[in-house]
C-alpha cells in the first residue's frame, strides 16, 4: 500500500497531530507513575483514543515496581501478547489484569 502524498501544510498538521498525542499518553503514563491515576482508572476510559493506543506492556511498565521483565512475565502469565494495546484487550484480560495489579 503506497503512502499517501500530503501537501506540506497536511503533513505539517499531521505531525502536530501525532506530537500531541504522545505528549498526552507520556502525560497519562506519568500520572499512572506518580499513583495520580490507577490501572482500573485508565482501563476504564478505553474508548479514549489516547488510551486505546498505549500498549499494555508500557502501561504495565508504569506501575511502580513493574519493569520490561516483570511486565513481560505478567503478560506471558495471563496469555495476553506483548505487542496487545488497551483497545485491544478483552473483557476477561481486563479482570484478570485488575484481578491481578488491582
Amino acid at each position: 500500500m503506497a503512502l499517501p502524498q500530503l501537501s506540506d501544510d497536511a503533513r505539517k498538521e499531521a505531525l502536530q497531530k501525532a506530537a500531541a498525542a504522545r505528549s498526552a499518553r507520556a502525560t497519562l503514563r506519568v500520572q499512572v507513575k506518580n499513583g495520580e491515576l490507577s490501572l482500573a482508572d485508565v482501563l476504564a476510559k478505553a474508548g479514549d483514543p489516547v488510551v486505546d493506543k498505549i500498549p499494555v506492556i508500557t502501561l504495565i511498565e508504569s506501575l511502580p515496581g513493574y519493569g520490561k521483565a516483570k511486565a513481560s512475565k505478567l503478560l506471558a502469565e495471563l496469555g495476553i501478547s506483548d505487542s496487545r494495546r488497551v483497545k485491544g484487550l478483552g473483557e476477561k484480560q481486563k479482570a484478570a489484569l485488575l484481578e491481578r495489579l488491582g
